[in-house]
């Protein structure tokens, strides 16, 4: 018996054993059961290996009822530029600073590091000989629970880097080892690889039963009409495709379609400019200083959360760092010197603007950072990449109406948005649902 018979005898009824559902179909329902077990397990396996908790970090005394997270915000808006946890930057690694020296001179320190210096403090002095002379930005500003927050937040990401394992690492340094990042990455390739197994064996499947199909019906020919013998005989002749007039018709619409469309586009696209990108009198790397340096937005654009416009920095926040560095990995002396000469003549850098908005449209930054809530990089997109900054959004007006209608305000707590909030029964409020589409709210 040919074998493509047995197997369609398969896939049919089968009167003399008395079943209604053939042995294939037993057969798959049996395979696609041990393999959705196989799945499931392997799925949980990754999961319980990606989820696992951190272990608690016991911070030192003097910082039990410190909060992190909140040192964690300012750590990145005020410290990175000169500090990381674990490296030295211009100043110190300040993972196990608390180990070194007490909470309270610390406090001291931040606060005011040159008063400290000057009162005769020998660490003090210690310090600023070890790291040349480097003068510490004062922050009188920070309260002594915000400095604990800081510290907080360093000794818990100090603990939990010491606790990650271990990468290994040739004389080179490079990694021989799989990171926590990279285990996580291979267990989500390995559903990825098992899922398109399974659709390759599925198609794999139905090309071998349309092949069998096929050859049942040949052996059959004998009792199929003439249209069936048709069907199955028919050939797949590609010129006759192309001369159809379902096929010309087909194509010229596209054309059509695409046309009408980039005509659409092309109007539409007048005035934007997007992807504008200008050359800056002194080369500047955001994906140094943001990507690798991790200097958060706000601390080189002062008024992004407390003013309607961002601020271009000045030539002083530049200093702050550049004091000290006066040679980069990227363009070596010359770049920083043209920011020593601006300091030193006290002139202010011509940086080019890259974000313009037309004069007929009001845009407040503070608004939309602070009560919006929005990240810096849903506008301009990741700064963190970008070796020259260019404008990533096309902000034209169809955009930002867009965005005002998805964004929820973030106004609890805010007594200026308690009577709308009221209105709405203390639920969610969009941007749109307070007004956010009147003209006026845009253009003066």
């Amino acid at each position: 018996m040919p074998s493509h018979v047995t197997f369609v005898r398969l896939l049919k009824y089968v009167p003399e054993q008395g079943k209604t559902k053939s042995n294939m179909f037993m057969f798959l329902n049996i395979s696609v059961k041990r393999w959705s077990l196989i799945f499931l397990i392997l799925l949980a396996c990754s999961t319980f290996s990606i989820a696992q908790d951190a272990p608690a970090v016991k911070l030192p005394a003097g910082l039990e009822n410190a909060k992190s997270d909140l040192g964690e915000q300012l750590f990145k808006e005020n410290c990175t530029q000169c500090h990381s946890v674990s490296e030295v930057v211009v100043g110190p690694a300040l993972g196990g600073i608390t180990k070194e020296r007490s909470v309270p001179w610390l406090i001291k320190w931040v606060h005011n590091s040159q008063k400290l210096i000057q009162s005769g403090d020998k660490d003090a002095k210690a310090v600023y000989e070890k790291f040349d002379h480097t003068d510490m930005p004062a922050f009188p500003q920070f309260t002594p629970d915000d400095i604990k927050n800081i510290l907080a937040y360093v000794e818990t990401t100090h603990a939990t880097l010491a606790n990650a394992p271990k990468v290994a690492t040739n004389s080179s340094g490079d990694e021989n080892g799989a990171t926590a990042t990279s285990k996580g990455n291979s267990n989500s390739t390995l559903i990825l690889t098992l899922i398109i197994i399974v659709l390759v064996l599925v198609l794999l499947m139905l090309v071998i039963f349309l092949s069998v199909i096929k050859k049942y019906l040949a052996d059959k020919e004998s009792k199929l009409n003439e249209a069936e013998k048709d069907l199955l005989h028919q050939k797949f002749e590609i010129s006759k495709v192309l001369k159809s007039k379902g096929f010309i018709t087909i194509v010229i619409l596209i054309f059509v379609c695409i046309g009408v469309r980039s005509c659409w586009v092309g109007l539409l696209s007048i005035g934007v400019e997007q992807n504008y990108a200008p050359k800056q009198p002194i080369p500047f790397s955001h994906k140094q200083h943001v990507g690798q340096y991790k200097i958060e937005c706000v601390y080189c654009h002062t008024g992004a959360k407390r003013g309607k416009q961002a601020n271009i920095p000045s030539v002083n926040i530049c200093m702050n760092c550049h004091s000290s560095i006066k040679s980069g990995s990227r363009f070596g002396t010359a770049a920083i010197a043209l920011v020593r000469t601006a300091w030193e003549k006290k002139e202010p850098i011509k940086w080019v603007r890259v974000h313009n908005l037309p004069d007929l449209a009001y845009f407040n930054h503070s608004q939309h950072t602070v009560v919006g809530g929005i990240e810096c990089e849903r506008c301009h997109g990741p700064i963190g990449t970008m070796e020259v900054i260019k404008q990533y959004s096309p902000l034209t007006m169809g955009w930002c109406i867009n965005c005002h209608r998805e964004t929820l305000v973030n106004g609890k707590g805010n007594a200026y948005y308690d009577k709308l909030y009221a209105l709405h029964n203390g639920e969610t409020l969009t941007v749109q649902e307070m007004g956010g589409l009147e003209c006026s709210k845009c253009h003066y």
